[in-house]
């Protein structure tokens, strides 16, 4: 099983969207996949409670207070961790993911807690030793704006790879006021999947052979 932990202390950068994008982008292409909500909004959890019954399912787990366990052969589990979460809990959560993505956005704010928090979680061993890889994410990218541009000057010296950067589109708002994602209409969207979502995919996947959590 892959695990992918999707975290940020700064709350509003877009760590849900980018969940529940990751989500049912797995399972559009046919992997068990489920969902793990540790936020006390249970954004994750809401939205699924909206997906359509003919959509590719997604199991919902309710992880806000422990760890629980996971079904018998999944295949994907994302990690939707929320704002302000306990130290000791972030740490039970990193120990159970294979990976951590964090979304940024371009704000003087969002910027100041993400470097401060990447310096915390660079103390922490699986970090710290390379065995768990961090796929920064620049969320809600308008082109030639100065917010971008001191976001990028950012992404540059963040010590951590720039997987991808998301386009400030308000398709993911009208998708998700349906319980769905943008993978579950992929033709009317195929240029945002292929130029914001395949890199961030790819990137995700490849840490099957690469550390074989197939």
């Amino acid at each position: 099983m892959l695990s992918v932990l999707v975290a940020n202390p700064k709350g509003g950068c877009g760590k849900s969207t980018v969940a529940t994008n990751i989500s049912a982008a797995f399972a559009n292409k046919g992997f068990k996949t489920a969902l793990a909500d540790v936020d006390p909004q249970k954004s994750s959890l809401n939205w699924l409670k909206l997906r359509p019954n003919d959509a590719p399912r997604i199991e919902g787990l309710n992880w806000l207070q422990n760890e629980g366990e996971v079904t018998k052969g999944l295949h994907r589990l994302v990690i939707d961790v929320g704002a302000g979460i306990p130290k000791r809990h972030f740490d039970v959560l990193l120990k159970a993911a294979d990976l951590v993505v964090m979304p940024v956005l371009p704000s003087i704010f969002d910027e100041t807690t993400t470097g401060e928090f990447l310096k915390k979680v660079e103390t922490l061993k699986p970090i710290n030793k390379g065995t768990k890889p961090i796929a920064i994410v620049g969320n809600r990218m308008r082109a030639n704006t100065r917010a971008a541009g001191r976001l990028e000057i950012f992404l540059d010296n963040v010590g951590h790879q720039v997987v991808t950067r998301l386009s400030d589109r308000s398709a993911y708002s009208e998708m998700a006021s349906q319980g769905l994602s943008i993978f579950d209409k992929p033709g009317a969207h195929a240029s945002i999947i292929d130029s914001d979502w395949t890199p961030l995919i790819e990137f995700i996947e490849s840490q099957d052979w690469a550390y074989g959590v197939g």
